[in-house]
């Protein structure tokens, strides 16, 4: 079964060998495809190759700001992103996760207003990743005499979850935030785009973990088992090694809580690894030895939401923000006031962050 731990990149049309069977199914969806992409050839594109080097994944997309004409009902014009071309050989892996994912980098980058895609109802695996991350059918396109779904998702609007609000972040008076430390060895694995410049990029390779939108983080650390779905959680990276803590340790990322689990409700092993290897930075003989010695009890599972653009120093953290440094910052409660501070810091969009009654 082909895997997830080949490589996600960037690569220019005339790079992408038109002639894959991968493509074949595209050639038959929509009459001209050959043309399109040989008028893209100036243009790049996401393309994912497995380990053996065979496509799995494609992924196009441009921004738009006219009235959408062609379709029915007529969209308004807005700064939209235009999933253009975009299809995953999935085979049971998480690759269309990881590149959900890279939709919505790509939209906050451009900081968009809606994101849509043109799918016939009969990609139904397609259909029902798009649904899981909030996208709707608003319209239909012809397409060869067949209609095309036209499936949007704001970037502005909450959804009814967090999965389908992703990577927007609820708050509410009831919600609850903390900040939750982690060892250097393990953050640039698990938080790829909160890298710092300080640390080797050469760490942060295209894994299923690495790039997905979910994480699965093991813990000794108590009052986890406290937190509900939907608090959120301010990432900070300890201090590196030999280097003071006032200004090597760092807030990086912001993330949503969706469970906690103790160790001990996985009644068996593999119960375990299929919950927590495709979203941890541990590969399955690590977790496997992890379950047998019980050194972690705590497993919680949470969305990657927001790298900080600016990195927020302990210093800043302790002197600005106010956090008690002679506590130890394992887990650390914060307020609302508090998180949005660090946020404003970390020059975080105002718009990613929605306040609800």
């Amino acid at each position: 079964m082909t895997g997830t731990d080949g490589v996600l990149s960037l690569k220019r049309f005339t790079e992408i060998d038109l002639s894959d069977p991968f493509f074949d199914s595209l050639k038959a969806d929509y009459p001209g495809f050959d043309k399109w992409f040989e008028k893209k050839k100036n243009e790049r594109a996401f393309v994912f190759l497995d380990d053996y080097g065979k496509l799995q994944g494609f992924l196009y997309t441009k921004q738009e700001s006219e009235q959408l004409g062609d379709v029915s009902p007529i969209m308004p014009a807005l700064h939209r992103l235009k999933i253009g071309t975009f299809k995953v050989n999935a085979h049971g892996t998480k690759l269309g996760e990881r590149f959900i994912k890279k939709i919505f980098d790509i939209a906050v980058t451009c900081n968009v207003v809606e994101v849509y895609v043109t799918v016939f109802p009969k990609h139904k695996g397609l259909v029902s990743l798009l649904a899981r991350y909030g996208f709707v059918k608003v319209a239909e396109k012809m397409v060869g005499g067949l209609p095309e779904d036209v499936m949007s998702r704001s970037m502005v609007s909450l959804g009814a979850t967090a999965t389908t609000s992703f990577p927007l972040v609820r708050v509410t008076p009831r919600t609850k935030h903390i900040l939750l430390s982690i060892y250097p060895q393990y953050h640039s694995k698990l938080f790829p785009d909160s890298i710092l410049k300080t640390e080797d990029t050469s760490l942060v390779t295209d894994t299923s973990a690495t790039n997905s939108i979910h994480k699965v983080y093991l813990s000794s650390i108590p009052g986890l088992e406290d937190l509900l779905p939907g608090d959120t959680i301010l990432i900070y990276r300890t201090a590196e090694a030999g280097k003071s803590a006032e200004y090597s340790a760092v807030a990086t990322s912001l993330c949503v809580f969706e469970e906690f689990r103790w160790l001990n409700s996985f009644k068996t092993l593999e119960d375990f690894l299929s919950y927590a290897l495709p979203y941890s930075v541990f590969d399955r003989s690590e977790l496997t030895d992890l379950y047998a010695h019980r050194k972690y009890t705590r497993v919680i599972r949470f969305s990657y939401n927001i790298a900080l653009p600016k990195r927020i120093i302990r210093k800043v953290l302790a002197d600005t923000v106010g956090l008690n440094r002679a506590e130890r910052w394992s887990s650390v409660p914060l307020r609302e006031a508090q998180l949005k501070q660090v946020l404003g810091l970390g020059g975080v969009s105002a718009s990613l962050i929605v306040n609800t009654p």
